[in-house]
């Protein structure tokens, strides 16, 4: 297996979390993850914290980790805002940011959206929209935007845009990589045909593949496998679907899920560990990709 990077979600929603971000990112720092990454809900169906807040927190405690949005939903905000929370996020990070963006589906629900006066079915229109203006603006350079040119200050680099599941020319005009959470190995390699031939239509390199994996490794109760599947169909999956896409087992059964990945065409695999015990999860994970890189 070619060289596999390994993300991790950290734990931005329930009671006194925040106390707790910043050790959780230094742990999965330790363990070897490449990256940590925060979903992003305005109003959720658990109580959730502001992804750009967790991720901050998340840099100021870890020197080489990479923060990732899993994924930012660009038509909650103003194109604007939502470039000055990345180029000041890159500023505070050392350049460690990692921009996942998506529409935002059902389970952000349409009281998101009324809550910031954006129409539910024009999310996608104006997802597109801020992509294409949001790398000048992000860079601070001058960027025209509503009739005017907007220069933002201090400018940053733009970090590699993941686009998650969507419209797959979305995919082959803005993404350095494609986001397909909890897809299964044929469906990364039949997608990532499709979207490597749109790309070519727009002179634009194959995006590489990061895939999002909801995993619960060793002994875990019946209960809490069954919990996330439910969790899961909330995000439109069937129950056969969500059954099939959780990693379980033991670290030699998810180094093969993780080899196969691979082997499909994913360079990055970000696990969403289900069980409460969050850092053991990270290290039976962390064992499992040094088992199937053959380290171990």
């Amino acid at each position: 297996m070619t060289d596999l990077k390994l993300g991790l979600y950290l734990p931005s929603y329930g009671v006194d979390t925040a106390a707790t971000v910043g050790e959780h990112a230094r742990h999965a720092e330790g363990a070897g993850f490449e990256s940590v990454w925060a979903g992003d809900h305005l109003i959720p169906v658990r109580p959730f914290l502001d992804a750009t807040l967790v991720l901050a927190t998340a840099a100021a405690a870890t020197e080489r980790i990479g923060v990732g949005f899993g994924v930012m939903v660009l038509p909650l905000r103003h194109v604007a805002w939502a470039a000055k929370q990345v180029a000041s996020l890159q500023h505070l990070s050392g350049g460690r940011v990692l921009l996942g963006v998506g529409s935002g589906g059902g389970v952000h629900g349409d009281a998101a959206f009324r809550a910031v006066g954006v129409p539910f079915a024009e999310r996608g229109a104006r997802t597109d929209a801020a992509l294409e203006v949001l790398p000048g603006l992000v860079q601070g350079k001058p960027t025209r935007l509503d009739g005017g040119d907007v220069t933002l200050s201090p400018g940053a680099e733009m970090p590699p845009v993941l686009v998650g599941s969507g419209p797959e020319r979305r995919v082959a005009r803005f993404a350095d990589e494609w986001y397909p959470a909890f897809s299964t190995p044929g469906e990364i390699e039949a997608g990532t045909r499709r979207i490597a031939e749109l790309a070519a239509e727009h002179g634009r390199p194959a995006p590489k593949v990061t895939v999002g994996l909801s995993f619960g490794l060793g002994d875990v109760p019946a209960a809490e496998v069954d919990a996330q599947v439910r969790s899961l169909t909330g995000y439109g999956m069937s129950e056969e679907a969500a059954r099939e896409s959780l990693l379980t087992g033991g670290p030699g059964q998810a180094a093969e899920r993780l080899a196969a990945l691979a082997e499909a065409g994913a360079h990055r695999v970000i696990g969403m560990p289900f069980p409460s015990d969050r850092r053991r999860q990270a290290d039976l994970l962390a064992e499992a990709a040094r088992l199937a890189s053959g380290s171990a």
